[in-house]
């Protein structure tokens, strides 16, 4: 329990940190553009490799694809509320890393109790994934008049909760069917995948313009090269 307590909280971290970073100077639009496109490279190929491969592999393609509506289903009506409200800068950004967060994490607590060593690719996916999702959603808020003390709360309770998604894997890996944790994994990619067609991309490419792309593939090939290795 322990374990899964440290590596919950070493990958929930990032989220904190980002935050951080983003509070303690400004960045300008063109950088968070960059972090952002960097991100959701990463973000692709954990969905690719450590969340969609891994589920079929594990449990083949129907409880993948079953919770993969259910997490894209998720984040759209979850989100549709946020998107009306003109002062939601940055908080569509953090309710994917919460949506995200919590089955990805559940996963990595899941791998440690069936006596795995940790994943060292998903817990550094997970940590490069979280950076730059919670500072370029951090920079938002800020720039949209939430309180810095605000911001700083919200990320702190993410993070804790996503900690505790670990622990709480762990504790009931052993109840969970192969199909089931084949789900969790799906839910996550589709959260994702609806997380980074609306906000993520679109706010990179604003921000960074052209040179997006390309830092999107390089983020990509990273964190596949993690993966893969």
């Amino acid at each position: 329990m322990l374990t899964a307590t440290f590596w919950g909280a070493v990958a929930a971290f990032s989220l904190v940190l980002g935050a951080w970073l983003a509070l303690v100077r400004p960045w300008s639009d063109r950088v968070v553009g960059i972090v952002l496109a960097f991100g959701a490279g990463a973000l692709i190929s954990a969905v690719s490799y450590e969340l969609a491969e891994e589920g079929i592999e594990a449990a083949g393609q129907l409880p993948v694809s079953v919770g993969l509506a259910a997490g894209a289903l998720c984040y759209f009506a979850a989100d549709r509320p946020l998107e009306r409200k003109p002062d939601s800068g940055g908080l569509p950004l953090a309710l994917g890393a919460f949506l995200d967060g919590l089955p990805e994490q559940a996963v990595l607590g899941i791998g440690l109790a069936s006596g795995e060593p940790v994943s060292v690719a998903l817990v550094v996916a997970i940590f490069m994934s979280n950076l730059p999702e919670s500072i370029g959603a951090t920079s938002e808020m800020l720039g949209a008049g939430r309180g810095r003390g605000w911001v700083l709360r919200l990320w702190l309770g993410v993070a804790v909760i996503c900690m505790l998604s670990t622990v709480v894997g762990y504790a009931v890996a052993d109840a969970l069917s192969e199909e089931l944790r084949a789900a969790i994994n799906g839910f996550a990619a589709g959260a994702l995948l609806v997380m980074l067609c609306d906000s993520m991309i679109p706010e990179s490419r604003a921000k960074a313009g052209l040179p997006a792309g390309l830092v999107l593939v390089f983020g990509f090939a990273v964190a596949a090269g993690l993966s893969i290795a």
